[in-house]
């Protein structure tokens, strides 16, 4: 048996780690597109918590969100005894097909508003 015994085995080797290089590398793009719309979602809840806090009105603290979230990002505000909730729900760009989405939070206290008697 020569090295002429050998010839092909290259190729075949190949042609099965190919694919298997370019799914792992885009399984890394895709986390990275998820953790990067979870930081997203992470700044605009904490951001509209903080507009809620400050008394802003509600339209415009899910405007502030929505301006810090990813694009189509759902956005909701909640006020309960001296706290408001924000809650930002998006699905990560270009994995629109798969079925799961990020979700964050920020709960910050109601800021009293000035002028009030204590």
């Amino acid at each position: 048996m020569g090295r002429g015994a050998d010839r092909g085995f290259v190729t075949a080797e190949s042609a099965v780690v190919l694919p298997v290089l370019v799914m792992f590398a885009m399984a890394l793009v895709w986390g990275l597109l998820v953790v990067a719309a979870q930081i997203q979602c992470v700044d605009a809840a904490r951001t509209g918590a903080r507009a809620a806090a400050r008394q802003d009105p509600p339209g415009t603290v899910v405007e502030v969100a929505r301006d810090a979230a990813p694009r189509g990002a759902e956005v909701s505000v909640t006020r309960e005894e001296g706290e408001v909730r924000v809650v930002v729900v998006a699905r990560p760009p270009l994995l629109r097909g798969l079925p799961f989405e990020v979700r964050e939070e920020a709960v910050a206290s109601a800021e009293e508003s000035v002028g009030e008697a204590p």
